[in-house]
């Protein structure tokens, strides 16, 4: 692998990084590219079947790279640490980075087909929380992701590299949002699933209701960081669920009430 050095950051090779804070603003499902960051994350992506386009990293990691990709095709850059931070606009803490190419989306019916526990993320805009609840999802027995549409995308760079390259091991579609909050459930109830929100109601059954694990087709439905689901989305779902609480504590953020919610009702345990 011969690497190849950048001297600028207005060259067309540096466009894929330029500014990775404004272009990772895209939402999720759209044409184009998308930033990998970690040689665990873009071999997940690679295994997956996503085609990279190039690699950016610092030279001290192009011997890593060449190991863990010894027929890798594409283009390698590296240039000084200076100009990579004043390209990307941070320090490379992770030292590599790979632009790939995005591929189409399934619709949401081909990622149900044959799922029996699916997570709904609506309107989750930290990718951080997005990455972690798709690394629970797959570590917990979930079978499928389903996100509106304004929700932070999976690829997004932070939410993938906090994921360990679990958006590229669980199957995910996007749902159209009505009235530009509220997901769209029908392909849900579509496709016989039981539509569990979690949410803060009075009438909100424990996670450990026996109707939960005993439903063929189980959805939880988990709202955003600050206000949560919309009150059509809760509207929409058979029942209200929550997580019991001590302490005078009231709820746990999206990413760890997820967490919970998986370990107690996805398939891990049923697979021991």
């Amino acid at each position: 692998m011969k690497p190849l050095y950048l001297q600028t950051t207005d060259c067309a090779e540096a466009a894929p990084y330029a500014g990775l804070t404004r272009a990772q603003l895209k939402r999720a499902g759209g044409n184009g590219l998308f930033i990998a960051e970690s040689i665990t994350v873009a071999a997940a992506a690679i295994e997956a079947g996503y085609a990279p386009v190039s690699f950016l990293t610092e030279e001290k990691h192009l011997a890593s790279i060449e190991a863990a990709f010894p027929a890798l095709e594409c283009p390698v850059y590296t240039a000084a640490p200076e100009l990579l931070e004043s390209l990307t606009g941070y320090r490379m803490s992770r030292g590599v980075l790979c632009a790939m190419e995005r591929r189409p989306l399934p619709p949401a019916a081909e990622v149900l087909s044959g799922a029996r526990r699916a997570a709904v993320l609506e309107a989750l805009a930290d990718p951080t929380n997005v990455g972690a609840v798709f690394r629970s999802a797959a570590a917990l027995g979930m079978d499928a992701v389903l996100i509106s549409e304004s929700c932070c995308d999976p690829l997004h760079r932070r939410a993938a590299r906090v994921s360990m390259g679990a958006v590229f091991r669980v199957p995910w579609a996007v749902l159209p949002c009505k009235n530009g909050a509220a997901a769209d459930l029908a392909p849900l109830r579509e496709a016989g699933f039981t539509l569990a929100a979690m949410a803060l109601e009075k009438d909100a059954l424990p996670l450990t209701e026996p109707r939960l694990k005993n439903a063929e087709r189980l959805a939880v439905v988990i709202g955003s960081e600050g206000g949560g689901l919309a009150p059509e989305t809760i509207a929409a779902c058979d029942m209200t669920v929550t997580i019991p609480m001590a302490h005078g504590v009231d709820s746990l953020n999206a990413a760890a009430a997820a967490a919970v919610a998986f370990w107690e009702l996805g398939g891990a345990k049923r697979k021991e």
